[in-house]
């Protein structure tokens, strides 16, 4: 969930839970924050009031636990409240959602190894008008075992923002002909935070590039009045 919200506004978001299982389950709901391993992989932490882009005290839970029937959909809202005077920047949280089973014992829970399912709302709330600032800070080629190689773009985000990516990636042949064009992965740039982005040299289901040696370009857009551009080389071995 995204949100465009000035300081001292409200926002209402309605999620809908549906149990598919056979049998009552209890939905519990908290707020977390969370951040993006450098690889983008989501880490989740107890919500922390000294985290600068946190925004999980301005959500409230309603309501934070219920039971819900089998084959039966529950309502959560949660209410998103800016505080006044917060500076404009990117902030973040999860909403947590954990399914016990209804007759699970609360004693039990700290004494015992449950087994329960988690899922989660991932909250980005941009506030006012911040300006991005992404710097593109190495680009590399990886060979993930026999499969064809990515092509890695590390980008430095210095701003209070988040960003999302966008754009394209051209290679060319060792005689300068474009032999394929691939666009850059939708991800987010977290604020204050270093990312890397892998581009495909093959899309799925598609043959991998002949031996040879390539020139590869990149253009990233991330909302800034220029476009991100960087340049390696690749070279493609012949199998043996």
């Amino acid at each position: 969930v995204e949100l465009k919200l000035g300081a001292g506004a409200a926002h209402t978001q309605v999620v809908t839970l549906h149990n598919d299982a056979k049998k009552a389950v209890k939905i519990r709901a908290r707020v977390d924050d969370w951040y993006l391993s450098k690889d983008g992989t989501p880490q989740f932490k107890p919500a922390d009031p000294a985290d600068p882009f946190s925004a999980a005290n301005w959500l409230r839970v309603n309501p934070p636990e219920q039971l819900v029937a089998a084959g039966a959909t529950a309502t959560v809202r949660f209410t998103t409240t800016v505080p006044a005077g917060t500076r404009d920047g990117g902030y973040r949280c999860a909403v947590m959602f954990e399914f016990d089973p209804a007759n699970a014992d609360p004693a039990a829970r700290s004494r015992d190894v449950m087994f329960r399912g988690r899922v989660a709302t991932l909250l980005y709330a941009i506030v006012g008008n911040p300006v991005p600032s992404v710097d593109l800070t190495d680009l590399q080629v990886r060979r993930p075992g026999q499969g064809a190689p990515s092509v890695v773009a590390t980008l430095a985000n210095t701003s209070r923002t988040h960003v999302r990516t966008k754009g394209t990636m051209a290679i060319y042949d060792g005689a300068g002909k474009l032999v394929r064009q691939m666009a850059i992965p939708n991800v987010p740039v977290l604020p204050n935070s270093e990312r890397e982005v892998s581009i495909p040299t093959a899309a799925e289901n598609e043959a991998q590039l002949p031996p040879g040696k390539y020139r590869v370009e990149v253009r990233i857009d991330v909302g800034q009045p220029a476009m991100i551009v960087g340049e390696t080389t690749m070279e493609i071995a012949a199998k043996l």
